[in-house]
């Protein structure tokens, strides 16, 4: 044994500084982190005979060379060495790119070892190495490496740090859980996983080290639920028949979704345990009135609660709304905005009596969290479309209370998959209904010779006395990108509409007060369409409007093509999104072809999922999407919610801290998320 896993890479012989910053680079830091660095595939140099090789396959050959090398040299840096190559009975070619070296080894009537990739028809072998190895039964890992750290590097590495910390390797995954999944220990899973002897003892190491990260990370998020379940919250002791009456009080019948989440979330506020809940909806699925009632049991707790909202439109339609909602209780509504803040005097004020407790309820965009702005009793904060905040925005906002309880709200909705690892450490509750009298939206795709056509039915629908929105992706010209932008399609349906429709713009380099007065406007139905970029996407609600037409679709992400649609269809009209694009990608047509097929975002984000991939669906350092080393959430859906499902149940035993079972978890967990906090 030597020393810790937590040794710098620096303590193995030969690893000087400019190495140690190197492997730094690819993530490894400590012994811990070199032996975790596990082969991203595996290469089955096994000899086989000719017979067995299919076309395109990646194989070793054992034979002799029977033909002179012939070297031939390109440019500065490359070469080409070509030679026959007597295998069994048969002769192939054999093509060696840029490796001049290896002239001298190729001697003919040697018998040599040679792995690459075998192309039948021409009998030909395009080759990537020579083996020192005779016998050629060999099944060895391959490892992303970087310019500074060659992958042989890191493998020689390995087997110094492998020799040297083994007996320091410990057991994480109880012992039973490895019996029921038949998982290899951590040890054997680490030499397994670098060495393996054949495919299949590659195969089981891979499966259980997937199951071993996705266990640990998912018991790390029952740990930190263990931990903010022991941090004293506030117990909101809300006014029951009030909230109830206030429900009444509705001009519609809450859905029986709806109704199960007002629950989960009143109870939670009830208890003196803090609450951390994401609310999960689609868009249009009633999540504002959800925050509302939550909102409403704080203030007859005798507390204040907050609403923070991504754009300043949404802050606006958020503040209204609930002004108007509230009016006839007395409870007093307040908006905090950027606008407002250039207002001195007004901002003053208002900061004034959110101090002495007389605003009930502030709403607000990041402004919120300015330093001055100080809260009499916060009991309850609530973030909408919580992924547009980084994770330090979220906490500056709580630390505006003493553990105010946290309601985050999402209508991106986040396939299950991704749910179990970026919201991991939040209770989850899902609005999976809309509300009653919503009808489907009706979504065609249109290319842009159609778009004649396309106007034509716009105006038939304003003539119904409806109102639609025109979507372009950019403000002004870019002479790079030829995209219409947002100024000449007002412009050009000005024009076309002249006499008929009346057409305003609206766009994120207007300022604040002319937003609102051209959202007013439309809301008013003083206008009929509306010519938007993206500032729209986000929560803007006008019941009237049922046609959105979204120029340059292809150009979108699904989940943003799916926001901007469910901004018609929000009435009991029927409602028509118009995608107009002429994608040359394959990617380009199915984003639009699964736009066409379904309404459910859910079936969109998994889609958006399996397309892009969880970084770029999420925005991976904000989401806080884990960077798995070998488990896939995606490929291994399977493995990750069995992990969490057994992870939860290890937590919650009676006996977790006292079976010694146990003790190297539990060190790890402090380790790693604890920070040094004790529970019991």
């Amino acid at each position: 044994m030597h020393g810790q896993l937590s040794d710098s890479v620096g303590t193995l012989r030969g690893v000087g500084p400019k190495k140690v910053q190197g492997l730094n680079k690819l993530g490894i830091n400590t012994i811990a982190d070199l032996l975790g660095y596990y082969p991203f595939r595996y290469d089955d140099i096994a000899v086989k005979s000719l017979a067995e090789v299919a076309d395109g396959q990646k194989v070793a050959l054992k034979g002799i060379v029977a033909s002179e090398p012939v070297l031939a040299r390109f440019g500065r840096a490359k070469s080409r060495i070509n030679f026959r190559f007597l295998v069994e009975h048969d002769v192939i070619l054999v093509t060696f790119f840029n490796q001049p070296y290896l002239k001298q080894q190729l001697v003919s009537g040697k018998e040599i070892v040679i792995y690459g990739k075998y192309n039948a028809k021409r009998q030909a072998l395009s080759a990537m190495k020579l083996l020192a190895n005779q016998g050629g039964n060999d099944f060895t890992g391959v490892y992303r490496a970087s310019k500074e750290i060659k992958a042989t590097t890191i493998k020689s590495l390995v087997k110094d740090a492998y020799e040297l910390y083994h007996e320091s390797l410990q057991d994480l995954v109880p012992v039973k859980l490895r019996a029921k999944y038949r998982l290899e220990s951590h040890q054997q899973i680490v030499h397994d996983m670098h060495f393996p002897a054949t495919a299949k003892a590659a195969n089981l190491a891979r499966r259980s080290a997937i199951f071993e990260e996705f266990f640990l990370f998912q018991a790390g998020i029952q740990f930190m639920k263990k931990l903010a379940r022991k941090d004293e919250g506030i117990a909101l002791k809300y006014n029951n028949d009030e909230l109830r009456a206030f429900i009444k009080t509705l001009p519609f019948e809450l859905t029986a979704a709806q109704k199960r989440v007002v629950n989960e979330i009143c109870a939670d506020m009830r208890r003196p345990a803090h609450m951390n809940r994401l609310l999960q909806g689609d868009v249009g699925s009633g999540k504002t009135i959800i925050a509302a009632i939550a909102m409403y049991a704080a203030v007859t707790a005798g507390y204040q609660a907050t609403l923070m909202a991504p754009t300043e439109i949404l802050a606006q339609q958020h503040a209204d709304k609930l002004a108007d909602l509230f009016e006839p209780l007395g409870v007093n509504v307040a908006l905090l905005t950027s606008t407002t803040s250039n207002k001195a005097k007004l901002r003053q004020e208002l900061l004034a009596h959110l101090a002495k407790g007389e605003i009930d309820i502030l709403i607000g965009t990041h402004a919120l969290i300015q330093a001055d702005v100080e809260f009499a009793k916060l009991g309850l904060v609530v973030t909408d479309e919580q992924h547009r905040f980084g994770v330090n925005q979220r906490k500056d906002l709580r630390q505006k209370g003493a553990k105010p309880d946290v309601l985050a709200m999402t209508a991106t909705p986040i396939p299950r998959t991704l749910a179990l690892t970026a919201y991991g450490e939040m209770d989850v509750s899902i609005i999976d209904e809309l509300p009653a009298g919503r009808k489907p939206i009706k979504t065609s795709w249109v290319r842009k010779k159609q778009l004649k056509e396309l106007w034509g039915f716009v105006a038939q629908q304003l003539e119904l006395g409806s109102q639609a929105y025109v979507i372009s992706p950019l403000i002004e010209e870019s002479e790079a990108i030829d995209l219409q932008n947002a100024k000449e399609v007002y412009a050009n349906l000005a024009q076309l509409f002249k006499d008929r429709f009346r057409v305003g713009i609206l766009h994120g380099q207007m300022k604040a007060a002319e937003k609102e007065a051209i959202m007013a406007a439309f809301k008013k139905h003083e206008l009929d369409l509306l010519v938007s970029t993206t500032v729209i996407e986000v929560g803007v609600d006008v019941p009237n409007a049922t046609v959105m037409v979204i120029l340059d679709a292809d150009r979108f992400g699904l989940a943003q093509l799916h926001q901007l649609r469910g901004r018609v269809g929000r009435g009991s009209k029927a409602s028509y999104c118009l995608l107009v694009a002429d994608p040359k990608t394959d990617y380009g047509k199915a984003r639009m072809e699964t736009m066409v097929q379904t309404n459910d975002g859910f079936i969109i984000a998994q889609k958006d999922l399996e397309l892009r991939g969880p970084g770029d669906v999420l925005g991976s350092k904000q989401a806080g999407i884990p960077d798995f080393r070998v488990g896939d959430p995606i490929a291994d859906l399977k493995i990750l919610q069995i992990a969490q499902m057994e992870a939860q149940q290890v937590l919650a035993a009676p006996d977790f801290l006292t079976n010694p079972e146990n003790a190297g978890l539990i060190q790890y967990l402090h380790q790693k998320v604890g920070q040094g906090q004790k529970f019991d």
